[in-house]
């Protein structure tokens, strides 16, 4: 790490420290500087040497930077920068102060304590505010760029300590001549959030991510992912075929309009699925505010806050 931290000084970066790390990228807190003492708290995503010299996955890595970086909203990590070091490619990225979800259930489930359903249908509802706007996006030629994440899962999305709820990783998305898909011939994404299109090698939607959203709430509101088997194979085979419950049954405050939502999102013909992210949020916030003042940031960030005055592990983070 020194030799990487002293190689980035040299292009205005001070890597304060290593946040993520997965196979094929790390993820650094660092300090942007510039001129009159100007300092910015950002993120750095930095493919790994062996990885920078594999033109497919360099490729892809590029891909994600420029399909990122003109994916402007409050509910999507923004990119700002992609730059090269030494043969190295690095993304700069926003900063997000606090905790994956991923983090956050498993802060629930060592306390033995459930999510509150308003709260647990607000991080979704913000999260698909994030996918309709990504779903929408045209190229500036006007042409759908036709984006689809593939990898909605808790690992991917930010709660920070002021209540913002972000999704990042675009890293496997489908999105109209930018990135290699590989539909057909390979599985996307975490296979406990994949949907059955995707299990079952078929070209995927928009509706793929939204299947995807339905078991990342079901396992908020759980505290479990009810997909999950011994292997990915018999993950997959959940996917498909088994039998969904009857979510009142498993926990009693998931009832009515909740359950409904939850049936909805976790259909597997995608033409009984939500059509779109557009048609899942308008549920969720008719849930969240139909009765009139409902969950806000304002609350998830004091319920936030109240984890971390119980001694709960705060984790600055951001993705991989």
């Amino acid at each position: 790490m020194p030799e990487i931290r002293h190689i980035f000084n040299e292009v205005h970066f001070e890597l304060v420290r290593r946040i993520a790390e997965g196979g094929m990228g790390i993820v650094y807190e660092a300090r942007q500087r510039g001129a009159s003492r100007f300092e910015k708290r950002v993120a750095v995503k930095l493919i790994r040497e062996e990885f920078s010299e594999i033109e497919e996955f360099r490729n892809n890595f590029i891909g994600e930077a420029l399909l990122a970086a003109d994916l402007i909203h409050t509910n999507i990590v923004q990119i700002y920068h992609l730059g090269e070091i030494s043969g190295q490619y690095f993304m700069v990225m926003e900063f997000v102060d606090g905790m994956t979800l991923e983090q956050f259930i498993q802060n629930h489930r060592e306390r033995e304590i459930p999510v509150p359903p308003d709260l647990a249908a607000f991080i979704i509802s913000r999260v698909c505010r994030g996918l309709a706007y990504a779903h929408r996006k045209r190229h500036k030629d006007n042409q759908p760029l036709n984006i689809v994440h593939r990898d909605v899962n808790p690992k991917n999305i930010m709660l920070s300590v002021t209540g913002g709820v972000k999704l990042t990783d675009f890293g496997i998305a489908k999105a109209l001549n930018l990135m290699h898909d590989g539909e057909g011939h390979i599985i996307p994404g975490k296979p406990e959030y994949t949907s059955p299109e995707q299990a079952n090698y078929e070209c995927t939607d928009g509706r793929a991510d939204l299947f995807s959203l339905g078991v990342v709430l079901s396992e908020v509101l759980l505290g479990r992912n009810i997909f999950l088997g011994e292997d990915s194979n018999a993950t997959w085979e959940n996917i498909r075929n088994m039998a969904l419950p009857h979510f009142p049954t498993l926990r009693k405050e998931i009832g009515g309009p909740l359950n409904d939502l939850l049936t909805k999102a976790l259909e597997r013909e995608r033409e009984n699925r939500y059509a779109s992210a557009i048609e899942m949020l308008y549920d969720l916030e008719l849930y969240l505010y139909s009765e009139g003042f409902g969950t806000t940031n304002e609350k998830l960030a004091g319920y936030l806050q109240n984890l971390s005055s119980h001694n709960l592990q705060r984790v600055r983070a951001t993705s991989d």
